[in-house]
């Protein structure tokens, strides 16, 4: 057996998708690289979707949770994860698609940066809209964010079928308790619990998923949004709740030096735009209690920044 050899677990989550359900289990299936284990968790489906996740659980590498109550995409993830027993967590939702060589270029991606604790990638539309999405046209190592998540709420991730993670870095925050809150744009828990916990974030410019734009896709055609006119504000204390949930589990306590301690998180994005260093003055600016270091804090942003200006690591654009 290879020690170094990195297990994989691909989890796909379903309510409700049938017709689109085999689609996304034979591209987790026809990988150029074979995941060593492909779970698929139904959400408690009232369409077909059993029976054609029972054609593929014969399947050596093919489990199923079939679960008898729907209760949201984030209880799917919490019971796909608890069943995982891979090193790195692959999320697919049903009506997506990988592309056959995701998976390899992925693992790749992981073993050249032994760092990395989570990825996401590029995507291409298709269906209703055809057309690819790429954050930067570049490969990005995007640093540490936990500051930056905290305190502004940042969102630095992409689609759910976009991301890995390593378990280590899930096992910190996955299961989640409140999974009414999260019963759709539960890819929301997995960015900012990786940001959280301390996950070192990349991007990969390579567009290697197919994300399907239909009928019943909600967020994309923003149904929800239009039934609830509140559902911001909801969001805003959603995402408080989340975040008191895992600082509690982590024993986490705020920086005593708030402005140090954004400085030296900054500093771990090799190549940073200048977005990165406005969303840090904004940070030291507003919730740097202490006047000395907050001064000194921003005049050694600007001394960093005309730095990486100086030596060419500043990102324009």
């Amino acid at each position: 057996m290879d020690k170094n050899k990195i297990k994989t677990s691909c989890l796909i989550n379903n309510y409700n998708y049938a017709e689109f359900l085999s689609e996304a289990i034979n591209s987790a299936l026809t990988q150029t690289v074979e995941f060593d284990e492909i779970i698929i968790v139904d959400d408690g489906s009232t369409d077909n979707s059993v029976e054609v996740i029972t054609k593929f659980t014969q399947l050596a590498n093919v489990k199923s949770i079939l679960k008898e109550k729907n209760q949201g995409q984030l209880s799917s993830f919490n019971e796909g994860f608890l069943a995982a027993t891979g090193d790195i967590i692959f999320f697919l939702d049903a009506d997506d698609i990988y592309e056959p060589q995701y998976l390899e270029t992925t693992l790749n991606f992981y073993k050249r940066r032994s760092e990395c604790d989570f990825v996401f990638c590029a995507y291409k539309k298709f269906g209703a809209v055809e057309e690819t999405f790429q954050a930067d046209a570049v490969d990005l190592d995007l640093g540490y964010s936990v500051i930056r998540t905290l305190y502004s709420g940042e969102w630095i991730g992409s689609i759910t079928s976009t991301l890995s993670i390593r378990r280590e870095i899930i096992r910190k925050f996955l299961p989640i308790p409140n999974v009414e809150d999260w019963r759709v744009r539960a890819d929301d828990c997995l960015i900012w619990g990786g940001s959280l916990v301390g996950a070192k974030k990349f991007y990969m410019s390579n567009p290697l998923v197919m994300y399907r734009i239909h009928q019943s896709n909600q967020y994309h055609n923003k149904k929800f949004l239009d039934i609830d006119i509140n559902y911001e504000y909801k969001r805003f204390w959603k995402r408080n709740s989340l975040f008191n949930y895992i600082l509690q589990k982590n024993n986490f306590s705020l920086p005593l030096l708030l402005a140090f301690t954004s400085l030296n998180e900054l500093k771990t994005i090799p190549c940073p735009k200048h977005q990165d260093f406005i969303s840090y003055l904004k940070i030291i600016f507003l919730f740097e209690h202490n006047f000395f270091w907050k001064t000194k804090g921003i005049i050694l942003l600007f001394s960093y920044f005309l730095k990486t200006l100086m030596t060419g690591k500043l990102k324009i654009f």
